[in-house]
């Protein structure tokens, strides 16, 4: 038989017994829809992680310190080194970090793949105000590559001489603005303590609002121009040295390989200093919901191999009931590679069924739900869609439930195909 007269047969053949091939349909169909649901879930989830990661940070980029080991469990004391110096870190009381100097900037460009390396200046505004409105504490950081999401307005002129902040959006109402569209363009003043104590303000244009994010800690985007002001004001009456030296630096390289980007964290360990990205701060996050991805579809192959037994008993009823008919296909020429690819076809084409019903109902009922949770419960969320559904994922569920049926339909075809014609033409 030609082959597509094989798959017209076999499509004919598996809805003789209507009520046996719609159970193991539905079989097959509860396994799909699982699957296929446990996959939206990732590939919503995953895409909204990615969307957040960009608007807190570049994924092509290190935040490197100097390697600390005076901590180190059983490292003892450490000799006083007078090139080193150290200033209060975050964390536990008492806690010191390494600080890094222009010559640690220099060697930390030299390594191969750095493109380019800028200091990281800790910003310590007091407050933010507009117009005469209230006064709010506000934190900031420089862009440093990350592209956050708006709600209106655009993104920094990192080149131009005016100071510019993207302004978290639940600053907005406080400040005195009625909303995102009148913040926009607006001139605020931003107060700042220098280290004689005094008080300065600086000037900053908000260019953007940003949306609500999971990552952000909250605090405002500015640009070069503001950075530079801000800590000029900071830095008034500071020792020379104190301007000189920072306790973290930004290293930037080109898009590269897992291999390439191991490669240039080793050489950087090697000179001395920690290398991490924003992927490293927040892998464990990425874990956990693999994880939790990861035993959903567990779940969901245990069902498809479940309806796996229910194809293999639906075909072997088949051929037991067709014996006569499968010996007077082979007396009159048929093959036994024929017979074979006839059941086997029959078993892939009701896996087709099954995944193909199952997935376009998780489609369907996966997009309502999404939307309702995305418009109610996850609202605050901006961005998130629970639930996403990419072809090629739809289409891996459903060439996967396809192969488990071809396998599951392997053993009714192959009782088919070795079947003797004498032998089957008496069957009774």
């Amino acid at each position: 038989m030609k082959p597509m007269d094989i798959l017209k047969t076999a499509v004919t053949n598996s809805f003789r017994s209507k009520l046996r091939t719609s159970l193991t349909i539905l079989a097959i169909f509860v396994g799909a829809f699982t699957l296929t649901i446990t996959n939206g879930l990732g590939t919503g989830i995953s895409n909204y992680i990615d969307t957040q990661i960009a608007a807190v940070g570049s994924s092509n980029a290190f935040t490197v310190t100097k390697t600390d080991t005076s901590g180190t469990p059983g490292s003892g004391p450490q000799k006083y080194d007078p090139a080193s110096r150290r200033v209060a870190a975050g964390g536990r009381p008492g806690s010191t970090a390494l600080v890094l100097a222009q010559s640690d900037l220099d060697a930390i460009g030299r390594i191969s793949g750095i493109t380019g390396v800028s200091p990281v200046t800790r910003l310590s505004p007091d407050y933010i105000q507009w117009a005469g409105h209230d006064k709010y504490q506000l934190s900031v950081s420089p862009l440093a590559g990350a592209t956050p999401q708006l709600d209106a307005g655009s993104g920094l002129d990192e080149a131009g001489s005016q100071p510019q902040l993207i302004l978290p959006s639940s600053y907005v109402a406080p400040l005195g603005f009625a909303g995102e569209a009148q913040a926009v363009g607006q001139d605020t003043v931003i107060g700042i303590t220098d280290a004689t104590g005094k008080a300065h303000t600086v000037t900053a244009r908000i260019a953007g609002v940003q949306q609500s994010a999971l990552l952000s800690a909250g605090g405002a985007f500015i640009n070069k121009a503001l950075s530079t002001a801000l800590a000029d004001a900071q830095d008034t009456g500071a020792p020379a040295a104190a301007k000189t030296t920072w306790t973290a630096a930004t290293a930037t390289f080109a898009p590269s390989s897992s291999r390439q980007v191991q490669d240039m964290k080793s050489k950087l360990a090697a000179a001395g200093y920690t290398a991490q990205t924003l992927d490293d701060r927040i892998g464990t996050v990425r874990t956990v919901i693999n994880g939790i991805i990861g035993v959903l579809d567990a779940f969901a192959v245990i069902a498809l191999i479940a309806a796996g037994f229910g194809i293999v008993n639906t075909l072997l009823m088949s051929v037991q009931e067709r014996t006569r008919e499968i010996g007077l296909m082979k007396a009159m020429g048929m093959g036994s590679g024929s017979v074979f690819a006839l059941f086997s076809t029959e078993a892939a084409f009701i896996g087709f069924l099954g995944s193909a019903i199952g997935s376009a109902a998780a489609i369907g009922l996966g997009t309502a739900v999404s939307g309702a949770l995305a418009r109610g419960p996850l609202s605050d969320l901006a961005g998130l869609q629970i639930l996403a559904f990419a072809p090629l994922s739809v289409a891996a569920v459903i060439l996967l439930v396809m192969a488990i049926a071809f396998l599951a339909g392997t053993l009714p075809a192959w009782r088919a195909a070795r079947q003797n014609p004498i032998d089957a033409l008496r069957y009774e």
